[in-house]
C-alpha cells in the first residue's frame, strides 16, 4: 500500500559483496557454476544457493539495522532453504521461526488477489474483458471516459487509470477496519487517465478486484482466500482476517524502524483494503507452498492455463522493455526472466521472485525499515542474487546509436503522483531529471531505489532506447514518456519548463526567505518608529496583514519540515493519516491565502493613498507578490486547504 512504491538493479556484482561478507565465494566460481559442472567433492547447486542467500541476509540485518527476516528458497519443486534470522520483537528478543512467525505481507498479498480473480474467471463468474460495473451493485465506477470502461483485466495490470490516493487508508487496530465494499464506495478516487493505456501502480484497482470476488461469490474476501487458496495449499499460518486468530496473533512479528540507537515499534499495518495487503500475514514456510504451486502449473489452486496467464506478459508501458503479468512484474537479470512482487508497510518489507525457466523462486520479508529505509532495497538485492546464481554476467553494451538525445532532456513526473491530495508534494523532490551528455549518453537523477546511488548513466542502443552504463537496466522514451525496465508498474511523464520541480524549489525558497525576513523585521521597525506620527489605520492594518501572512507561511513550512523529517515515520503517518500536521499545513496555508488576498487590496490602496514612502510601498507590493507566488506553488502541490 505504499507508495510507496520502484525496484532497481544492483550495481556492484554480488560476488564482490559475498567476498566481503566472507565464506561464500564458492557460490560464484564462474562459468563452471552456471553450466552446472561441479567437482564431485564440491557442494551441490542448492547448497551453494542457500549458502549465498544465508550469508547475504545475515549481512543485511547487521549493515542495515533490521531486527529480523524470514526466507524461503524453492528450487526444482522443493524448498532448499527455509530460515529465520534475528528477532521477531526487538524488545522481547523472540527469535524468528520461519514456520511459525507471522510477518505482514503488505503488497505481496496482491498476488493472492490475482489468483482469486483468475479462479472466478475459470468458473465463468468473471470475464477479464468485461466492464467492472457489470458485477458491482452497491456502487459503480464513475463513467469519466464514456466508451472506455474499466475492465477486470485493467485491475490486474494496474491500467485502470485511478488517481493514487493513500492518505488515511491504513489503521492501527484491526477493530477499526471497515467492510471492503463500503470503504471502496466512500473513497473512490478520480479517474485521471483512460484505462488500458498506461500501467501505474494502483491500490484502489486491486482492492476493487478483491471486491469483485466478494460480489460474485457472496463470500467476504478473507474467508474466500482462506477456503479457496490457503487451505488447499496447507498454508495454515497465513490469514487475511482482521483481527487474526489468537494462534496467529501470538506468533506475530512486530514492525520496527531505527530511532537513534534503538528500534521503535511501527504500527499502521491494518486497513479496509485487505486485497492490497492490509492486515494480511504469512510465514516464509507458507509462502514456499504458494511458490511451489505457481512453479508447478498452479495445482491445486489454478489450472495450468490460468497459471500460465498469471506468469505471462499481459501489458507493458513500452514494448522494448519488460512488462507486467497479472500483478507480477517482469525483470531481466543476467539473462534470466524473473517475475517479482514487492510489498511495503510500516516496519515490514517483503519481496518475492519467481524464475519459471529455472523452476526456482525466493521470498524474503523483513520486520524493520532499516537505516535510511534500506529494507525497501534489501529484498531486491536478494532477488538479484538468486537470478545471478543461475544467470551469466551482465552484458556490457557500448553506444550503438548516435541519434540526438537532447530531445529527452527535462524533468519527468511519476504517473503515481496524486492529483488531488497532499502526497502530490512528493513530486517536488521525487521527480526524475534527465540530462544529455557526449556520445549520445544520458544522466538521470532521482531514478534509483538504492539510497547510495543518486545519478545513473545510460548509453543509447537505438533511438530512444538506453542501457545503464556497466549495468543491465534499461530505459525507453516514447511520446514524452519515460519507461524503466526495472520499474514496469509506473511511467514518468515529461513536464513543461514551468512545472519544473527545480524551478519550483527555487521560487519557494526565495519567496519564503523574503517573507521570513519581513516577519522578523516588522516588529523591530515598529519599535523604532513608535514615537513617530501615527500612520493611518488602513496602513497599520495592512502591515498587520503582511506580518500575519508571513508568519502563517513560515509556520506552515515549519510544520511541513517536522512532518517529513523522518522518511520512515512519514510513510506510516501518510497511510494512517492521524498526524495533526497533515491538517495543520493546508489549514495554515489556507488562512494565509485569505490574508494574502486582503494584502492585494492593501497593496493597491497603498499606492493610491500613498501610505508610505516609495520604498515602503515597493516592499509591501513585493511581499504581496512573494506570498502569492509561494501559495500558488503550494496550491499546485495540494498544500493549500
Amino acid at each position: 500500500m505504499t507508495m510507496r512504491l520502484r525496484l532497481r538493479l544492483l550495481l556492484l556484482p554480488l560476488c564482490v559483496l559475498l567476498l566481503l561478507a566472507g565464506g561464500t565465494s564458492a557460490a560464484w566460481a564462474g562459468p563452471a557454476h552456471r553450466t552446472g559442472a561441479r567437482s564431485a567433492a564440491g557442494p551441490s547447486e542448492p547448497a551453494l544457493l542457500s549458502g549465498a542467500v544465508d550469508a547475504l541476509v545475515r549481512r543485511q540485518l547487521t549493515d542495515y539495522r533490521i531486527p529480523g527476516a524470514s526466507v524461503v528458497v524453492v528450487e526444482n519443486g522443493e524448498p532448499v532453504l527455509t530460515q529465520g534470522y534475528g528477532v521477531a520483537d526487538a524488545t522481547s528478543g523472540t527469535p524468528v521461526d520461519p514456520r511459525r512467525t507471522g510477518f505482514f505481507m503488505a503488497s505481496d498479498a496482491k498476488l493472492f488477489t490475482a489468483i482469486a480473480v483468475l479462479q472466478q474467471v475459470e468458473r465463468g463468474r468473471l470475464d477479464l474483458g468485461s466492464d467492472v460495473n457489470r458485477y458491482l451493485s452497491a456502487f459503480k465506477v464513475k463513467d469519466t471516459y464514456p466508451g472506455h470502461p474499466v475492465t477486470v483485466r485493467d485491475l490486474l495490470t494496474h491500467t485502470a487509470g485511478f488517481d493514487n490516493n493513500i492518505i488515511g487508508r491504513a489503521a492501527t487496530r484491526p477493530e477499526d477496519v471497515r467492510p471492503l465494499g463500503e470503504s471502496l464506495a466512500d473513497h473512490q478516487p478520480r479517474r485521471v487517465r483512460p484505462p488500458g493505456g498506461v500501467a501505474s501502480y494502483d491500490n484502489y484497482g486491486v482492492a476493487l478486484a478483491g471486491h469483485l470476488v466478494e460480489t460474485v461469490t457472496g463470500t467476504p474476501f478473507a474467508a474466500y482466500v482462506d477456503q479457496s487458496i490457503l487451505r488447499p495449499l496447507g498454508m495454515n499460518r497465513t490469514s487475511f482476517a482482521q483481527p487474526h486468530t489468537p494462534a496467529i496473533e501470538a506468533d506475530l512479528a512486530r514492525g520496527h524502524r531505527p530511532d537513534g540507537g534503538h528500534q521503535r515499534v511501527q504500527d499502521g499495518q491494518y486497513g479496509d483494503w485487505s486485497p492490497t495487503g492490509a492486515g494480511a500475514v504469512t510465514t516464509a514456510a507458507d509462502m514456499g507452498e504458494l511458490l511451489r504451486a505457481l512453479l508447478g502449473g498452479g495445482g491445486p489452486i489454478l489450472t495450468e492455463r490460468s497459471d500460465s496467464a498469471l506468469l505471462a506478459r499481459q501489458f507493458g508501458n513500452d514494448d522494448r522493455l519488460p512488462g507486467l503479468g497479472y500483478i507480477l512484474e517482469e525483470r531481466v537479470r543476467g539473462g534470466q526472466r524473473m517475475l517479482v512482487k514487492d510489498g511495503d508497510l510500516p516496519g515490514f518489507h517483503g519481496n518475492l521472485a519467481l524464475l519459471p525457466e529455472r523452476n526456482a523462486a525466493v521470498y524474503v520479508v523483513y520486520n524493520g525499515d532499516g537505516e535510511n529505509g534500506r529494507a525497501t532495497y534489501a529484498g531486491q538485492e536478494l532477488a538479484d542474487l538468486v537470478a545471478d546464481h543461475f544467470g551469466g554476467p551482465a552484458a556490457v553494451r557500448r553506444s550503438t546509436s548516435l541519434a540526438d538525445v537532447g530531445q529527452y532532456e527535462g524533468d519527468y513526473r511519476s504517473t503515481r503522483t496524486s492529483s488531488s491530495e497532499l502526497t502530490r508534494v512528493s513530486a517536488l523532490t521525487g521527480s526524475v531529471r534527465v540530462s544529455a551528455g557526449a556520445g549520445a549518453t544520458l544522466t538521470t537523477t532521482g531514478l534509483s531505489r538504492d539510497p547510495d546511488v543518486s545519478e545513473r548513466h545510460w548509453v543509447q542502443l537505438s533511438p530512444g532506447l538506453f542501457q545503464e552504463e556497466g549495468g543491465e537496466d534499461r530505459i525507453a522514451f516514447r511520446d514524452g514518456r519515460l519507461s524503466v525496465a526495472s520499474e514496469v508498474s509506473v511511467a514518468y511523464e515529461r513536464l513543461p519548463w514551468y512545472l519544473s520541480p527545480t524551478l519550483h524549489q527555487r521560487v519557494l525558497l526565495g519567496s519564503l526567505a523574503f517573507l521570513a525576513l519581513t516577519v522578523l523585521a516588522l516588529p523591530v521597525l515598529a519599535l523604532l518608529r513608535r514615537r513617530s506620527p501615527g500612520a493611518p489605520a488602513g496602513a497599520r492594518a495592512a502591515k498587520l496583514l503582511l506580518w500575519t501572512s508571513g508568519a502563517l507561511i513560515t509556520a506552515a513550512t515549519v510544520c511541513f519540515l517536522l512532518l517529513s523529517a523522518d522518511p520512515n515515520a512519514l510513510n506510516r503517518t501518510i497511510i494512517v493519516g492521524d498526524s495533526p500536521l497533515l491538517t495543520a499545513v493546508p489549514a495554515l496555508t489556507g488562512i494565509a491565502l485569505a490574508t494574502t488576498g486582503a494584502m492585494v487590496v492593501c497593496a493597491f490602496l497603498s499606492w493610491r493613498r500613498r501610505w508610505w514612502h516609495l520604498s515602503g510601498r515597493l516592499h509591501y507590493s513585493c511581499s504581496t507578490l512573494a506570498a502569492l507566488i509561494f501559495l500558488g506553488v503550494c496550491a499546485s502541490y495540494r498544500l493549500v486547504g
